[in-house]
């Protein structure tokens, strides 16, 4: 083995790089067979195989991170929140296409190494478009749970509003920290910097802040980082931005099944019969995941302190309600 491959299987464990360190331990097998030493090298390809099968199958104990929670530091400071979420998929209501799509990137996040031996490279950057509450920032949740990895969430309009004049600077130092430390990176409201460059509104600072976005998704992402740009206005996106990413994930309300899905997920042991669900009538339509969550999280929350182990079909209605109120208030309020 050269000091080269010890330097990179090294570096690899203090960056807690476990994809990268197995990886390395595959050249090193393939290169023992090229020295005729086949019993060695076997044994390498084994302990790597048996490492990639006790890793999708185990999950790490209780405070246990397989990469170390990494915080931004410096300019990046206040702008990029860092988290390490515990969720998974499997705890969200998903349509079926849906959960697929997501699924497959997980896959190829999970196997990126099988990959790059073959020449390709994971799926890394992801479009999430939908209104408000349907569940894009839910999703970047969940696959940093999925995949063991920090979530970073970038507030881009904190970054124009702080760095005005100097956004782009501050947006080359958001994509070296994604080629440094793994993780997955939530750009919110993208939509920020992601205007047509013929927009009429548009100014100088933000076409080059845009230009230089559409160069900084075309560089090697060397640390095979997941970037997810989520946004509720995908109409008003550059189209050359938009082909820079591998999916694009529509989240559209729930219907009616949809809603009554993420309600029993919420209501928990607090479920109540089927006649029950008939008197809800038309409460759910239109309103988001978000939405529904905060109508059932309310009358459970009051059945707690009540002391009673039933919601009544009544109070979850009027929970459904003044969500139904409260949405017309702000649509009337901002189309004036």
């Amino acid at each position: 083995m050269s000091t080269k491959q010890i330097l990179a299987l090294l570096n690899s464990h203090i960056d807690g790089d476990e994809d990268q360190l197995l990886s390395v331990a595959l050249q090193i097998a393939a290169q023992e067979a090229r020295l005729g030493r086949l019993d060695e090298a076997e044994k390498l390809k084994r302990l790597v195989q048996k490492a990639r099968d006790q890793r999708r199958g185990e999950k790490p104990s209780r405070g246990q991170t397989p990469i170390p929670l990494a915080r931004p530091r410096g300019e990046l400071q206040g702008l990029v929140e860092s988290a390490y979420p515990k969720g998974s998929l499997s705890g969200m209501v998903l349509s079926d296409d849906i959960a697929q799509r997501l699924k497959r990137i997980v896959r190829q996040q999970q196997e990126r190494v099988t990959l790059r031996e073959h020449g390709q490279i994971p799926a890394t950057h992801i479009l999430l478009v939908g209104p408000p509450g349907t569940g894009k920032t839910m999703t970047a949740s969940a696959l940093a749970g999925e995949l063991h990895l920090p979530l970073f969430t970038v507030r881009l309009e904190a970054l124009f509003s702080r760095f005005l004049g100097e956004t782009a600077g501050k947006m080359r130092l958001l994509f070296d920290q994604i080629a440094q430390t793994r993780g997955v990176y939530l750009l919110d409201e993208f939509d920020a910097i992601g205007a047509s460059r013929g927009d009429p509104n548009d100014i100088g600072e933000i076409r080059r802040v845009l230009n230089s976005v559409l160069a900084f998704m075309e560089e090697p992402n060397s640390t095979d980082s997941l970037i997810l740009a989520a946004t509720n206005h995908v109409e008003i996106l550059d189209e050359a931005l938009a082909r820079r990413f591998d999916e694009v994930i529509e989240y559209t309300l729930p219907d009616l099944v949809a809603a009554r899905a993420v309600i029993n997920c919420r209501l928990g042991k607090y479920k109540f019969s089927e006649k029950a669900w008939s008197k809800l009538g038309t409460s759910v339509e239109g309103l988001s995941q978000g939405e529904l969550v905060r109508a059932a999280d309310a009358v459970v929350k009051d059945a707690i302190l009540e002391g009673v182990s039933k919601v009544s079909p009544e109070a979850l209605q009027d929970a459904l309600e003044n969500r139904q109120v409260l949405k017309g208030k702000f649509r009337r309020q901002f189309s004036r």
